[in-house]
């Protein structure tokens, strides 16, 4: 039987590096050597590359703190914000040079890939799902029209976050995520 461990170090390991280097770039080698295990474990645990990737995107996805949309707790226009204000922090700390790998497989390799393009249909499904039902909370509070579609708004809000991700990216700066919050959040949403 396969080490657990030596499975969770590969999957850390690879999440790194696709996140870092995407997944074309992102060769088995290199994520064995920077997990520190021999080339030959990767197939104890992975049957493929593309399999390795599905968990690395499934636990990037469980890393977004998106079960703090669902905090009652919380106004939820105010949690919504906090949501987003999380990963921008994110994305400020490593120089705005990865974007989200959930975005990244979107473009790179999704029309090349069924079982990424599921999987990353998937996140952003569930993504979406989280904010829309958070947007329903906020129009029950009245603090969002009522004649806003959730689930579209929550799909357009996805679509621009993945857009300013680009645009910081490009910029290697700050000013696409205060265009992104001015829009959603002092227009759209107000």
């Amino acid at each position: 039987m396969a080490r657990e461990s030596l499975r969770e170090e590969i999957v850390e390991a690879a999440l790194d590096q696709f996140h870092a280097h995407g997944f074309n770039a992102a060769g088995v080698k290199g994520i064995t050597d920077a997990a520190g295990a021999p080339k030959g474990s990767f197939y104890n645990h992975f049957d493929s590359k593309e399999a390795l990737a599905i968990v690395a995107l499934q636990r990037y996805g469980a890393g977004r703190r998106l079960q703090d949309l669902a905090d009652k707790g919380v106004e939820p226009l105010v949690r919504l914000r906090a949501h987003f204000e999380f990963l921008r922090g994110e994305d400020a700390q490593r120089g705005f040079t990865r974007g989200c790998l959930i975005g990244n497989f979107g473009t790179e390799i999704i029309d090349h890939s069924d079982a990424i393009r599921a999987a990353v249909r998937q996140s952003l499904q569930q993504w979406a799902t989280l904010i829309a039902a958070t947007l329903t909370e906020a129009q029950q509070a009245g603090a969002v029209r009522a004649h806003l579609d959730p689930d579209k708004t929550a799909r357009f809000i996805l679509n621009a976050w993945e857009g300013t991700l680009i645009q910081a990216r490009a910029d290697q700066s700050n000013d696409a995520f205060d265009a992104f919050f001015d829009s959603v959040f002092d227009t759209l949403l107000s």
